[in-house]
C-alpha cells in the first residue's frame, strides 16, 4: 500500500455532472479530502499545482485485447497497460481471445497472475464462453471477474458461439453480466461470397462496411437482446456500429437498473467510411467503421444516454499483418493511448461536453459493472485520477507511441488536449511522459 500523501491544489474537477474548482488530498491509495475552499498543506505532503488543469476520474476501459498469452508479438499486458496509463486509462477489462482462449478457470487465473506482476493499471479479465464450456463459465466468481464474453460473430480469434442451444443455455443459466460481440456470421459469409465473386482477391477496403453490414449487426444484436429479455439476463452489447441497432436500447431506465446496456467505441465515434481511402486496413475493425449517418447517430445516442459507456476495443496487430490485402488483413487496432485525447478533441468540436465524457468513460462503467470504490472523485474512493491540460496542442508521432505494435491510426493527428499526470490507486504512475513503475495496479472488485 502506498503511504504517499499528495495535495492537488486548484484543479478544475469534472465529476458527477459538475465542473468546479477544488483541492483534493490523497492519502495512501485513496482520496482523503475534497474541498472547494482550499486545503492547508501538511508536513511532508507533496503539492501539485493544478491551476489551469482539469481533474477527472481515470477512464475505465471495458474492452481491450492485450494479446497475452500467446500473441505477444502484437502486444503484451506490460506495454499496453503503460500506454493506457499514459492515455489516462487507470483500469481495463481484457478479452478472452488470447492463445489459449480463456475458457477455463485456471487459464483465467493465469492472466490475473500476469497482470499482478506487470500491469501499471488496474485490471479485470472476462471469462470466455464457447460451444462446450458452460460448466466452466458457471464457476466464475462475479465478485472477482468483470463478466463473461461471448462472440456471436467470429471476429478475430476462434471463439464463435454458433449453437442456438448453447446460447440459450448460457443466457438462461448465467447470472453474471454477458458481454457480446454481435455480428451474424451467416450474413457476413454471404456478403463475402458476393464480394469475392465481384472483386476476386482484390476486394477494396471500402467494401468492409458492406460485407459486415448493418443487417449482420442488427440480426445478431437483436437475437442477443431477445435472449436477454427472455431470461432477464444482464447483457452488455459491445461496440455498436450502426444507427439501426440503437432502437434495441433504452434511456428510460436508470443505469443501475438496466439489464440490457450498450457500448460505443472510439473508432466508431471518430472515423467514417470516407476514411478508408486514406487509412486503408489500419481502420479495419469488426464490427466495421460504417457511414457518417451511423457515426452521427451513435454520437447522438451517447448524448441521449441510449449508449451507456465508451470504450476502445484496443486490439493491436503488427503493421506487417495490417499491410495484407483486405481478406487477409486482421481486424483491430491500438487505441488506449489516444482515446481520451480523441474524446477531448470531440469536446473542442462541440460533440460532447466534458461532463458527458467523464460520465461515459468513468461513472457509467462503475455503475454498469458495479465496480467497488472506483469511477468517481469521492472521499474514500481509490485515487484513480487524471490531470488533463485541455489546451496543450500536440501531434501524435511514431516516436511518441508506447504500443508494442509501434503504430497508430492517429499518427499525424494534432490533439488540443494532453494527459499530464495519472494516479493509479494514489500512486503517481505517469508525469508528462515519465513513468514510475514501482507500484502495479490492482485487481478490480465488484459489488454483485
Amino acid at each position: 500500500m502506498s503511504n504517499s500523501t499528495y495535495l492537488i491544489k486548484g484543479a478544475t474537477l469534472v465529476n458527477e455532472n459538475k465542473i468546479f474548482e477544488a483541492d483534493v488530498r490523497i492519502v495512501g491509495e485513496r482520496i482523503a479530502e475534497i474541498s472547494p475552499t482550499g486545503l492547508e498543506a501538511r508536513k511532508n505532503e507533496r503539492i501539485i499545482d493544478a491551476q489551469g488543469l482539469h481533474l477527472i476520474p481515470g477512464m475505465i476501459d471495458d474492452q481491450v485485447h492485450f494479446r497475452e498469452p500467446g500473441l505477444t508479438h502484437k502486444a503484451e499486458i506490460y506495454k499496453e497497460a503503460k500506454a493506457a496509463v499514459a492515455g489516462g486509462i487507470t483500469s481495463f477489462m481484457e478479452m478472452p481471445n488470447t492463445v489459449p482462449n480463456t475458457l477455463t478457470q485456471d487459464l483465467l487465473e493465469d492472466k490475473y497472475q500476469i497482470a499482478a506482476s506487470k500491469a501499471l493499471a488496474n485490471y479485470s479479465f472476462f471469462m470466455g464462453a464457447s460451444n462446450d464450456n458452460l460448466e466452466e463459465v458457471l464457476k466464475t466468481n462475479p465478485n472477482e471477474v468483470c463478466g463473461v464474453k461471448v462472440f456471436m460473430g467470429s471476429s478475430t480469434g476462434n471463439m464463435l458461439v454458433d449453437s442456438e442451444a448453447v446460447l440459450d443455455n448460457l443466457f438462461r443459466n448465467c447470472s453474471m453480466l454477458i458481454a457480446a460481440h454481435c455480428e451474424d456470421e451467416a450474413s457476413v459469409r454471404a456478403n463475402m461470397v458476393r464480394a469475392v465473386k465481384e472483386y476476386g482477391e482484390d476486394i477494396p477496403i471500402a467494401q468492409h462496411p458492406i460485407i459486415r453490414d448493418e443487417l449482420a449487426c442488427y440480426r445478431s444484436s437483436s437475437k442477443a437482446v431477445e435472449l436477454a429479455k427472455k431470461y432477464n439476463t444482464r447483457l452488455h452489447v459491445l461496440h455498436i456500429s450502426t444507427a439501426k441497432e440503437l432502437e434495441l436500447f433504452s434511456n428510460k431506465i436508470d443505469l443501475e437498473e438496466k439489464r440490457i446496456t450498450a457500448e460505443a467505441c472510439i473508432h466508431h465515434l471518430w472515423f467514417t467510411d470516407a476514411d478508408y481511402e486514406k487509412f486503408g486496413t489500419r481502420i479495419k475493425w469488426n464490427p466495421a467503421v460504417k457511414f457518417r449517418s451511423d457515426r452521427d447517430a451513435i454520437r447522438k445516442a451517447v448524448n441521449d444516454d441510449i449508449i451507456d459507456v465508451i470504450a476502445t476495443d484496443h486490439a493491436p496487430h503488427t503493421i506487417e499483418e495490417k499491410a495484407n490485402k483486405y481478406a487477409k488483413a486482421p481486424s483491430g487496432g491500438p487505441l488506449v493511448q489516444h482515446a481520451l485525447p480523441a474524446l477531448f478533441e470531440m469536446y473542442h468540436q462541440g460533440v460532447f461536453s466534458l461532463e458527458k465524457i467523464v460520465e461515459k468513460t468513468s461513472h457509467s462503467l462503475a455503475k454498469l459493472f458495479r465496480i467497488k470504490d472506483r469511477g468517481f472523485i469521492r472521499e474514500g474512493y481509490y485515487a484513480d485520477l487524471v490531470l488533463v491540460d485541455l489546451y496543450s496542442p500536440n501531434v501524435v508521432t511514431p516516436e511518441s507511441l508506447l504500443y508494442k505494435c509501434g503504430w497508430s491510426p492517429f499518427e499525424g493527428q494534432q490533439f488540443k488536449a494532453r494527459i499530464q499526470k495519472t494516479f493509479v490507486n494514489g500512486h503517481l504512475a505517469f508525469v508528462e511522459g515519465v513513468f514510475d513503475e514501482s507500484k502495479k495496479g490492482q485487481r478490480l472488485k465488484f459489488n454483485v
